[in-house]
């Protein structure tokens, strides 16, 4: 908890500073795009967040959500499937992902990063091969179903909404349930886990469905959001994205640690550095060195804290 107390002093403090260099920075405008930012980064990262817990991670988040923006567009605007409908076949496609990559992960005991790079491309492809390469959106029509990325209730963007309930569920079943327990154990050590009786291949599976339904209803949030998804681009690195706002939070690349309100925190750091970045006047282009320094820095950070524990104990 500590942890997490300090990345939200920390988050503070960058808002702060931020206003003052830039008062820009608290106006209504300003803080409604940024935190329906937050809020679409927070998505798929707490689906992230919940692969590295378990002691996996999964890189085709960035393409799954690039894919499913793609395919939701195509399927209402040119085949003329019902909005609903499309959303309720993405989201069921994004369940057989990561029931997938679970399977292939646990059953074949191939590495999750091999995995998941290799689907990374797949999807990546798949998504330009779609269209051609060609940009869909949703145009001026279907306003109602754009409302999902575009829109706000009582002054809250939609995602922020979705956000909050995808936070509580999760939260609410890795604290309060002993399914949420088993992953944290899975995640520290996963032989001394399945020798407790946990079904740990059961359980890994669920953590990278979970990140693929998730990074689905993020691709989705983002294509209505956008009204306009690129296959080349859209959710381009959004994995690193994803996993840095998951160590930054708190979360262990060695899996076994981490909160959901964290990565949340972590998510927010994130969005409000690149927002910081724009208003202060520095150039874009030191963006992808900001997420790299990031993760170096939590990595090293997270040794170091382990080791350290480790000395203290066999000191006794």
């Amino acid at each position: 908890m500590r942890k997490i107390l300090g990345m939200i002093l920390l988050l503070v403090a960058l808002c702060i500073a931020i206003y003052l260099v830039n008062p820009r920075f608290i106006t209504p405008v300003n803080l409604q795009n940024l935190t329906r930012q937050i809020a679409l980064l927070s998505i798929f990262a707490i689906g992230e967040g919940i692969v590295i817990l378990s002691g996996g991670i999964d890189l085709s988040v960035g393409s799954i959500i690039a894919f499913t923006g793609l395919l939701v567009a195509y399927l209402v605007t040119t085949l003329g499937v019902p909005p609903a409908l499309a959303t309720t076949f993405v989201l069921a496609l994004c369940v057989i992902i990561g029931f997938a990559h679970g399977m292939l992960v646990t059953k074949l005991k191939l590495q999750p990063f091999i995995v998941t790079l290799c689907t990374m491309l797949i999807f990546r492809g798949l998504a330009r091969r779609l269209t051609e390469d060609d940009t869909r959106g949703f145009g001026n029509q279907f306003e109602s179903f754009r409302m999902l990325g575009e829109g706000a209730l009582w002054g809250i963007p939609v995602p922020v909404i979705i956000l909050i309930t995808v936070a509580v569920i999760a939260h609410f079943f890795m604290r309060y349930t002993v399914y949420g327990r088993y992953l944290y154990a899975i995640g520290r050590n996963p032989n001394a886990a399945r020798y407790a009786g946990v079904k740990v291949d059961r359980m890994q599976t669920a953590s990278y469905l979970a990140c693929a339904l998730l990074s689905g209803v993020a691709g989705i949030l983002y294509a209505t959001y956008t009204n306009s998804v690129q296959p080349a681009t859209t959710g381009q690195a959004y994995e690193l994205y994803a996993i840095a706002a998951a160590v930054l939070g708190g979360c262990s690349m060695r899996g076994g640690e981490g909160t959901i309100l964290g990565i949340i925190v972590g998510a927010s750091i994130m969005r409000v550095m690149y927002n910081g970045i724009i208003l202060v006047g520095i150039s874009t282009f030191w963006e992808f060195a900001v997420i790299g320094t990031v993760i170096l820095i939590g990595v090293v950070a997270d040794a170091t804290v382990k080791q350290r524990a480790s000395r203290l104990k066999a000191k006794g």
